[in-house]
C-alpha cells in the first residue's frame, strides 16, 4: 500500500511550479498568474490546470512538457496531467498591468531604455553603405554576449532589408498579450523584426511616419524584461530610423562598421558623424571584411585593400573631439555567410577561429561597458547653504 505520508503537499508542489518559466516572458509561470488550479490525488496523481496567454500559444507545448517534468521530479508523484485553459481579456490585462509595474509602470508608448534609471546598454549598429557585414557583425555580437551569460536583445530596424532573423534561426512568431508583444528567441536572445507581422518574403513599402511608428512598437511595446544590452541593427546610411533611433533612445551609442577600402570608409564616415547632429556618442569603428587568411600559407591577402577602419576612427576622433577607437578588424571567412544561411552564428559554430574570436573580443568590449551618465539621475541632493 502506498505510503500517504510520501504524496507531495499542495506547497511543494506550488514551490515545483515556481521553477517554470514562460518560454516568452521568462518569468515563474507562478507570478504571472498562469495556474488556475492544483489538485493532488491520493495516489499521488497531480492534475494542474494551466492559463496560456493567448489561444493557439505557439509554445504550449513547452510548457507542458517544463511543468510535467517539474512535477514529475517531487517524492511520491506517481502521475502528473497538465489541462490547458486561456486567459481571460480580464486576467490579460492584469498581467499586462504586472509586467509594466516591472518596468516603472510605464505607460503605453513610453520607451523604457531611454528612462533615467535604465542601466541597459544600447547600441544602434550604423554603416554608410550596405554589403559591409553589418547584420551578420549584429547577430555574431549578440550571440557572444548571450553565450557570455548576459541577457540580450536585438531589433531588425532595417526595416526594408530585414534579416536578423534568418541569420540567428528565429522560427518563432511574436505573440500579444492586450497590446504587449512578447518577441520570440534564439540562442538565448530575444528578437523582433517586421518580417515576422508581413509574412512570407513581402517587401515592405513605407514611407517615413510608418517607419517611426515601426521603430516606436519595437521599442515601447515589446516585452523585452531585463536586458543587460540591446542591439539595433539600423539601415544603411543616415536616413529616417537612424533619426527615429536619436529621437526615442537618445542614449543608444553608434557602432560604426565599415569594410577596409577607401570608399567605404568615406561613406562609414558620415553614418557616424551624424552623431554630431543627434547628440549620441560614436563607441568605436569595426573593420569587416579585413583581410583573407591563405587556406594554403596563412598569409593575409587584403582583397578589400586595409586601413579603412583607422581612416574612419581618426576621422571621427578630430571631427567629435572624443576617442573613437577601433573596436576590432574582423577577417574575411565563408563560414560567417554560412552562418547567416543557416542561423547559426560563427562564434556558436566555431568559437576558436580566427574571425570568431575577434568578434568575441568585440563584444566582450561592448558587454561589459557601463551606460554613460548622459540623461541619468544621480540621486543627489542639494543642500542649502546658510
Amino acid at each position: 500500500m502506498l505510503d500517504m505520508g510520501t504524496v507531495p503537499t499542495s506547497e511543494q508542489v506550488q514551490a515545483a511550479l515556481a521553477t517554470v518559466n514562460d518560454p516568452e516572458i521568462r518569468r515563474p509561470i507562478t507570478d504571472l498568474g498562469m495556474i488556475k488550479s492544483v489538485d493532488i490525488g491520493s495516489k499521488g496523481q497531480i492534475t494542474v490546470a494551466v492559463f496560456l496567454t493567448v489561444a493557439g500559444c505557439p509554445l504550449r507545448d513547452t510548457i507542458t512538457r517544463d511543468v510535467t517534468a517539474a512535477v514529475s521530479a517531487l517524492p511520491g508523484v506517481t502521475g502528473v496531467s497538465v489541462e490547458l485553459d486561456v486567459m481571460s481579456q480580464e486576467q490579460r490585462q492584469e498581467l499586462q498591468t504586472r509586467l509594466r509595474g516591472e518596468r516603472g509602470g510605464a505607460p503605453v508608448r513610453e520607451v523604457p531604455f531611454a528612462k533615467p534609471q535604465s542601466l541597459t546598454r544600447v547600441y544602434a549598429i550604423a554603416s554608410g553603405k550596405g554589403g559591409v557585414g553589418k547584420s551578420s557583425l549584429t547577430v555574431n555580437l549578440a550571440a557572444a554576449m548571450s553565450a557570455a551569460g548576459l541577457s540580450v536583445g536585438v531589433i531588425d530596424a532595417d526595416i526594408y532589408g530585414h534579416s536578423v532573423p534568418r541569420m540567428l534561426g528565429v522560427t518563432g512568431v511574436p505573440t500579444k498579450v492586450e497590446d504587449m508583444i512578447m518577441p520570440p528567441s534564439a540562442h538565448g536572445i530575444r528578437v523582433i523584426s517586421i518580417g515576422m507581422f508581413t509574412g512570407g518574403n513581402r517587401p515592405v513599402v513605407w514611407r517615413g511616419p510608418m517607419l517611426h511608428r515601426a521603430v516606436e512598437q519595437f521599442l515601447a511595446d515589446v516585452y523585452w524584461g531585463d536586458l543587460d544590452v540591446l542591439l539595433l541593427d539600423l539601415p544603411p546610411g543616415t536616413g529616417d530610423v537612424a533619426i527615429s533611433v536619436a529621437q526615442l533612445v537618445p542614449t543608444a551609442e553608434i557602432l560604426v562598421v565599415t569594410t577596409p577600402q577607401i570608399a567605404a570608409a568615406e561613406v562609414a564616415e558620415r553614418a557616424g558623424m551624424i552623431s554630431s547632429q543627434t547628440h549620441q556618442r560614436v563607441t568605436g569603428v569595426v573593420e569587416n571584411m579585413s583581410g583573407l587568411p591563405c587556406p594554403h600559407c596563412g598569409e593575409r591577402i587584403d582583397i578589400f585593400g586595409s586601413g579603412g577602419g583607422s581612416q574612419v576612427a581618426a576621422a571621427l576622433t578630430a571631427s567629435l573631439g572624443y576617442e573613437v577607437p577601433v573596436l576590432g578588424e574582423v577577417p574575411i571567412d565563408v563560414r560567417l555567410r554560412e552562418g547567416a544561411d543557416t542561423g547559426v552564428p560563427l562564434v556558436l559554430a566555431d568559437p576558436d577561429s580566427p574571425a570568431a574570436k575577434e568578434l568575441r573580443q568585440i563584444a566582450e568590449r561592448l558587454g561589459h561597458r557601463t551606460r554613460g551618465l548622459a540623461g541619468r539621475s544621480l540621486g543627489l541632493t542639494p543642500v542649502a547653504r546658510h
